[in-house]
C-alpha cells in the first residue's frame, strides 16, 4: 500500500511517517513538507509541498499516482505564532490573521482534497484523513474564544462531509474523515497545556499510533465524519 503524509516535518506528521514506514502492509510512504524531510528508510520518498500554493499541491498529487495512494494523511495546521494568538474575545479579531488561519487550516486541506481525491484507486478501500480538532465542533463549544481556529476547523469538518458525498459517487469504497489527535506535546499545543488532565498529554508517537488504529477500523459507512484519537465520533 502506498501512503502519503502531508505535513511530514511536524510532530504528528513525522511520527506518522515513521510508524507507517515500519508497517509490513505499507510499501511506500511519500512524505511532503515545505522542506523535504531527512529520511533513513528506503520506503520513504521525501518531497516538497507548500500548502499555500495550489500548483505545489497539484504537482505533488500527480507525483503520487504510480501506484495510486490508498492512504492520504494531511497533518497540517496552525494555532499560534510569533505574531498570532488565539482570540479571547471579539475585540481580538484581526482580519489578516484570521485569513491566515483559514488559509492554512481550511483552504490548504480543501486543495488537498481537490487534487488527491482523483488519485485514489477506483476499486477497494482507500482513506483520506485530515487533522481537525474537537474545538471545531459547534455542538461541543461551551467555552467560546479562539474564533479563527474554531471557525477554520468547523469549516474543515464541513469540507470533509461535502467531499465525502461527492467522492462516494465515483469512489464507493473511499473513506474521507477528520481526525482529532488529542492534546499532543508539539509546538502547536505548547502554550496551552496547563489544564490538560494527567495522562491526556500525548507524545507525537502515541497520537500517531492512536490515529492509525482508528483509521484501520473505519469503513465506507464512516465517511464524512470526524473521529477523536480514541475512536469516538465528534459531533458537527
Amino acid at each position: 500500500m502506498h501512503a502519503v503524509v502531508i505535513g511530514a516535518s511536524g510532530g504528528i506528521g513525522a511520527a506518522l511517517v515513521e510508524q507507517l514506514a515500519g508497517r509490513d502492509d505499507i510499501t511506500r510512504v511519500t512524505a511532503f513538507a515545505r522542506s523535504p524531510v531527512v529520511t533513513h528508510s528506503r520506503k520513504v520518498v521525501a518531497a516538497s509541498m507548500d500548502l499555500l500554493d495550489e500548483a505545489s499541491i497539484g504537482a505533488g498529487a500527480q507525483a503520487c499516482t504510480d501506484p495510486p495512494p490508498r492512504l492520504v494523511l494531511c497533518a497540517t495546521g496552525i494555532l499560534h505564532g510569533a505574531d498570532l494568538q488565539p482570540e479571547k474575545s471579539l475585540r481580538d479579531i484581526d482580519p489578516a490573521k484570521f485569513a491566515r488561519v483559514i488559509a492554512i487550516n481550511t483552504i490548504g486541506p480543501a486543495l488537498v482534497l481537490k487534487h488527491f481525491v482523483p488519485t485514489l484507486p477506483r476499486e477497494g478501500r482507500s482513506v483520506i484523513a485530515l487533522l481537525s480538532a474537537r474545538v471545531g465542533s459547534i455542538a461541543d463549544n461551551r467555552l467560546g474564544g479562539w474564533y479563527a481556529y474554531r471557525s477554520s476547523k468547523a469549516a474543515l469538518n464541513q469540507l470533509v462531509r461535502t467531499a465525502s458525498i461527492e467522492a462516494a459517487r465515483r469512489w464507493k469504497d473511499a473513506v474521507i474523515v477528520g481526525l482529532h489527535p488529542g492534546t499532543v506535546a508539539t509546538s502547536l499545543s505548547a502554550p496551552f497545556r496547563g489544564n490538560v488532565a494527567p495522562g491526556k498529554l500525548f507524545t507525537p508517537g502515541q497520537s500517531a499510533s492512536y490515529l492509525l488504529s482508528v483509521l484501520d477500523k473505519l469503513s465506507p459507512a464512516d465517511t464524512g465524519k470526524c473521529f477523536a484519537w480514541d475512536g469516538s465520533e465528534i459531533p458537527p
